[in-house]
């Protein structure tokens, strides 16, 4: 089993993914990364990994993917599942004219915008902004840290960032922060 990021300092990790699926073909390979556009995501299944996982999953989650792709599985993180689940079941197109799916300049199927941030997103936004951990923002608000970790991976969704220091960007040029 090999365990890759798509990320690498000293190189791309889905062209290693694809040598090693090249090289045996039976390997799982399963990536744990940060990296969560669809693009990426994408690349890396075609280029042969078994599973996809977001680092921001626990230990034992994490554990129980791993030992579910040595047996066959395929594990895909709940965050990912979603999305996939959203471009499924949107609606089919109407008509003979094929919709174009890329947006200009992102290269990711267009959808509708997604929903603006729930009040209990600005507020774990704003406990972010102040530089509290996800533990922290759990112990202050009284949620278990799995929910808070929810919460900011749909903030992350909805601004269309992948760190901490994105979405207070993202948050105040969008007028959710001060």
């Amino acid at each position: 089993m090999a365990l890759v990021d798509v990320g690498l300092p000293d190189g791309n990790g889905i062209d290693l993914i694809g040598s090693l699926h090249e090289h045996d073909a039976a390997l799982p390979i399963l990536v744990i990364s940060a990296w969560s556009n669809e693009n990426t995501i994408l690349e890396a299944l075609r280029a042969g990994a078994t599973g996809y996982l977001l680092k921001e999953r626990d230990d034992i989650e994490l554990s129980l993917s791993i030992r579910s792709t040595i047996r066959g599985g395929a594990p895909i993180d709940p965050f990912i599942a979603r999305r996939i689940l959203e471009l499924v079941s949107a609606p089919a197109p109407t008509g003979r004219a094929r919709p174009s799916t890329d947006r200009p300049g992102r290269g990711k199927p267009a959808l509708a915008p997604p929903p603006p941030l729930t009040p209990r997103e600005i507020e774990i936004l704003n406990l972010v902004a102040k530089g509290l951990t996800n533990r922290e923002i759990s112990g202050v608000l009284s949620l278990s840290r799995l929910t808070v970790e929810c919460h900011i991976r749909n903030i992350y969704k909805k601004l269309s960032v992948k760190s901490r220091t994105e979405a207070i960007f993202e948050a105040r040029s969008q007028g959710f922060l001060p």
